[in-house]
């Protein structure tokens, strides 16, 4: 990893993190202006709130951290040297794959519990006893868990690994994601701002990680720019002979 780093200098001040920065808090703060109080006010009488609550599921980090560490113990209980060519390249793609998913999904899931659980906001659930805006630092207690939401910073990191595989579909990712991650919002279990706050993070995990990866030769490759752009190299289905 030393000589990788060496190879490739770090490109990281090209990215214009100060404008991520900006757009991500005036999101979080025109929806808490805006969508917060309303969302509190309803709470509990969305009609789609069985839907929501299904969905919702699919936004828990284990639905993609579990399989990613499955793929690792399995990849380290193969011997690679009895592997072809073509099947030595696809289980290390699917290994750089499952560890892309860890560290995107799995350190923005860690940051965000310290996070939450340090600011301490009421949920909306208890909006008519504490009002929208009522902070309980280092409380420890479930009901003031709520900035930022953990599963919007899964589909937020989910979301980045996406965007980085395929970015010319990122539209249909930002689709899905965001409407999982808006879920969180029908069950009552966070506000509006909760969920831009916790997938603007998750998103800019994936993307840093993505940075780290390009700079380690590791599915992605840096361009000028120091954005990003997977390699031709990486496939996940072996291809037709």
């Amino acid at each position: 990893m030393r000589r990788r780093f060496a190879a490739r200098p770090a490109r990281y001040p090209n990215i214009a993190w100060p404008v991520w920065l900006v757009v991500w808090v005036l999101l979080t703060a025109a929806a808490f202006v805006r969508l917060d109080t309303p969302a509190g006010m309803v709470h509990g009488q969305w009609s789609g709130a069985g839907l929501a609550e299904f969905l919702t599921q699919f936004a828990l980090g284990g639905w993609y951290l579990l399989p990613s560490a499955l793929l690792l113990v399995a990849a380290n209980l193969t011997d690679w040297r009895s592997l072809s060519r073509r099947s030595l390249m696809l289980v290390y793609n699917w290994t750089c794959l499952a560890f892309l998913v860890l560290s995107a999904v799995g350190l923005s899931g860690l940051l965000v519990n310290v996070l939450k659980y340090a600011i301490g906001r009421a949920r909306p659930l208890y909006f008519q006893d504490f009002g929208v805006l009522a902070l309980h630092p280092f409380a420890f207690d479930a009901r003031f868990a709520g900035f930022p939401s953990g599963h919007a910073t899964t589909m937020g990191g989910v979301f980045g690994v996406l965007l980085l595989l395929f970015p010319r579909r990122w539209y249909i990712a930002l689709v899905i994601t965001a409407c999982l991650a808006s879920t969180r919002v029908f069950v009552g279990a966070h506000y509006p701002s909760d969920t831009v706050a916790g997938f603007g993070l998750g998103c800019a995990f994936a993307l840093a990680c993505g940075l780290v990866f390009a700079r380690l030769g590791f599915i992605f490759r840096p361009m000028p720019s120091g954005l990003p752009v997977r390699k031709a190299s990486f496939r996940l289905i072996a291809p037709e002979r």
